[in-house]
Formats: structure tokens, sequence, C-alpha cells
């Protein structure tokens, strides 16, 4: 019986955790994408963008990291820098990588909108900002540590009494 509750509560722990985590934009800042790019979800899926100016990776996964095949399927990006608007098709590459390339340019306010179709599958979307800067936990603390640090330098300057 002991065993039954332990699985039970084991159960219940994994689905909490797992269901805490439903990947958000910001947890997907905080990890390290397998390939340098950004990562995002989408239905069943996690769609990481890897982007250069003129080219797009867009590589796929489920939930566990693991590859999904892309084999006949298509991504569309459009690419939106201010008012231009950028259409790029990516093909198939390898096991779970679609790639493409355009005339584009990426700002750090640059959006990529991922439209993914696999075959049976649902059509969907994930929107990426390539350049966005990162938030460096490190860097905030160095510039708090700055801000608080200026306070050492404001010496009480006692005029002398005459």
């Amino acid at each position: 019986m002991r065993m039954t509750i332990a699985a039970v509560i084991f159960f219940s722990l994994v689905v909490l955790t797992t269901s805490a985590w439903a990947h958000t934009d910001e947890y997907f800042e905080a990890v390290r994408a397998p390939h340098g790019g950004q990562l995002r979800m989408t239905g069943p899926f996690h769609l990481e963008l890897v982007a250069q100016d003129g080219q797009l990776m867009v590589y796929v996964t489920d939930h566990a990291d693991n590859k999904i095949s892309v084999e006949g399927g298509l991504t569309k990006a459009t690419i939106e820098t201010g008012p231009t608007k950028t259409q790029v098709y990516l093909h198939p590459v390898g096991d779970n990588v679609f790639k493409g390339s355009g005339a584009f340019a990426l700002t750090p306010n640059t959006v990529v909108i991922v439209f993914m179709k696999l075959p049976n599958q649902d059509g969907y979307a994930a929107r990426f900002i390539p350049l966005k800067p990162k938030s460096d936990p490190t860097e905030k603390a160095r510039e708090d540590a700055s801000k608080s640090g200026g306070d050492e330098h404001h010496h009480h300057h006692h005029s002398p009494k005459h």
C-alpha cells in the first residue's frame, strides 16, 4: 500500500511541476536555447528560432525536447521591422530543422512571427524577438551595486567654525 501512496504523491508532484512550468516566455528567456536562438512554445511544440540577417532556422521539439520530424512540413515567417514586413518561406533541411532566407535585416525591435504547419497537425504560430536584449541578472546586480555604491562619495564637509 505504501508504494501506491508514494507513487501517487510522486505522480502528482511531477504533474504539478510540469504544469507550473507551463513554459512562459520568461522561462524561455532564462534557459539557454540548444542552438543559441530564442525559444517559444506553441501548441505541443517548442520552436527555437535562430535568426541572422537574411537567414532563419527553426528547430522543432516537443515539450520533452525530443526532435519532431518536420518532413513534409512548411513554415512561413513574417519579419516585421517597423512598417517593413518581409515574408520568408522555410523548408525542411534536417530531422527537425526548417531553413529559409530572404532579404531582411534584424534590429533589436524586429519581430518574427513563425507559422508552422506539419503534416496531420494543426498549424501553430509563435512570436519571436530574436535580438531582444537578454535580461542578464548579473548585469542588473552590477547596476544596482553601482547605484548604491554612489552613496559612499557623499562625505560630510564640516566647515571649520571661526
